[in-house]
């Protein structure tokens, strides 16, 4: 057996709960939106790093964006955003991507698409997650496990958000828009930063006739 630990969009933060389960790994896969050199040397010195670059990584020039590689016997392929994933890609029997903060595995024909969500600084109310697949090398089977990197009632915990709350959220923060409330009262009452409840506003008002589920395509936080 052995173990790979996914993680992907640290935006520069390697959370100690995520650092204790790449310990145990005998690979790392990062998919993206790293945040910095210091980083991936961190992460090379405790186990052997595949990674790719995202939107975020503009200094690390010479990063590939995508990148086809196996381990013990496994097919791999990672990108960073789903949207860039090549046609090729069937070909793998793990494919690997980040961009959305959103833990998400699903099956297309024979090949895992696996988004370990981000295990760094927390964005809006999504969960701080990351993933461990296991790769029996003998019998050609592997099985995932995902991590939450913030304990249960820990101090900061950053609640999972599903695609319904998000769906309720939107069309709360635009009836209190549409009620004259200004930005920080709507983000005081819904619960969420000032930046989102910005960005909400903004998107409705600038695209006239707009649903919700336009809204939430535009904040670039399903990418499903």
């Amino acid at each position: 057996m052995h173990r790979i630990a996914v993680i992907s969009d640290t935006h520069g933060m390697l959370r100690e709960e995520a650092m204790q389960q790449v310990q145990a790994c005998e690979a790392v896969l990062h998919a993206g939106d790293i945040g910095g050199q210091d980083i991936i040397h961190r992460l090379r010195e405790t186990a052997p790093l595949y990674v790719v670059k995202g939107n975020v990584d503009k200094e690390l020039a010479d990063m590939p964006e995508e990148l086809y590689f196996t381990l013990y016997g496994f097919n791999f392929y990672m990108v960073h955003n789903r949207k860039h994933i090549k046609a090729d890609a069937g070909m793998a029997d793990i494919v690997v991507y980040g961009h959305s903060h959103i833990y998400k595995e699903e099956y297309i024909g024979d090949a895992l698409y696996l988004n370990p969500g981000s295990c760094g600084p927390g964005r809006f109310r999504l969960a701080i997650t990351m993933a461990v697949i296991t790769l029996d090398e003998e019998s050609h089977t592997f099985s995932v496990e995902k991590i939450n990197c913030i304990k249960a009632g820990a101090k900061g915990k950053v609640q999972a958000t599903g695609q319904k709350d998000m769906y309720m959220l939107v069309k709360n923060v635009i009836k209190d828009m549409e009620a004259g409330k200004n930005i920080s009262v709507i983000a005081a009452k819904n619960g969420v930063q000032e930046e989102l409840a910005e960005k909400i506003c903004r998107i409705y008002s600038t695209h006239p006739g707009i649903d919700v589920d336009g809204i939430l395509n535009r904040l670039d936080i399903w990418n499903l």
